[in-house]
């Protein structure tokens, strides 16, 4: 996973959105297994910690990327992902975090190296 990417999904910007419920506050650590992680939404993630975020967001990113059977590279297509992630969780804040780097993987996915 690049660095390039790592900042842009741990910037999870969600813009505008205000409302956040008591339980996401409080958030501070990423889930431990994917099966928690898998419904954490957009907004919930937002309210976490850079760290936890950044950490959260890696996890998905990297087992959607693996279940894909690609590889998410440095540069440009590392970013367009990130921006995609990015733009999905600003225009629906209560979708699940992974069905929205899920989805941005499976766009790019022609795009991006297999994995050996």
């Amino acid at each position: 996973m690049t660095s390039r990417i790592l900042l842009a999904l741990a910037a999870l910007s969600l813009g505008s959105v205000a409302a956040v419920s008591a339980s996401a506050q409080q958030a501070a650590l990423p889930p431990l297994n994917f099966d928690q992680a898998a419904y954490i939404t957009c907004r919930e993630a937002h309210a976490m910690n850079p760290e936890a975020r950044k950490a959260l967001a890696v996890f998905l990113a990297e087992h959607s990327a693996r279940v894909r059977g690609v590889m998410i590279p440095d540069g440009e297509q590392g970013a367009q992902l990130a921006h995609l992630v990015r733009g999905g969780c600003t225009l629906s804040p209560d979708a699940y975090l992974f069905t929205v780097v899920d989805r941005a993987v499976v766009a790019e996915s022609s795009k991006l190296p297999k994995r050996k």
